[in-house]
């Protein structure tokens, strides 16, 4: 429970600092950030496996730099998904979405690597 609860913190902090750098990507509030973060968890933990299985060739060809695109494509559903539950988190598009996924993944590194996890 501690490591699912310090995965969400990281993740709405990486988000925020996203959001914070990135013209186009926007949230409410810090409750809305956080239902964001259980949000982009699950579509990584669910869909991103599906989808990196039927673009390997795709990320083979590309030496993969193509999970990039799948990182953005992750960030930019966990938007659409937001606004389906009525979550305020906007990604205005692709490129904001491409950037955002970049820093969210920087961020999410940096901070698990300072914070160390529990093996």
């Amino acid at each position: 429970m501690r490591t699912f609860l310090i995965r969400l913190v990281v993740n709405a902090i990486a988000l925020a600092v996203a959001a914070y750098l990135i013209r186009g990507i926007a949230y409410g509030s810090w409750v809305d950030l956080l239902i964001v973060a259980f949000l982009f968890g699950v579509v990584n933990a669910l869909v991103k496996p599906v989808l990196k299985l039927l673009t390997c060739p795709l990320v083979a060809l590309t030496l993969g730099l193509f999970i990039f695109v799948i990182n953005a494509l992750m960030l930019w559903l966990t938007a659409a998904l937001a606004d389906l539950v009525g979550v305020r988190f906007t990604v205005a598009g692709f490129w904001p979405a491409f950037w955002g996924a970049l820093i969210v993944s920087v961020v999410s590194f940096a901070l698990n690597r300072v914070i160390g996890e529990e093996k």
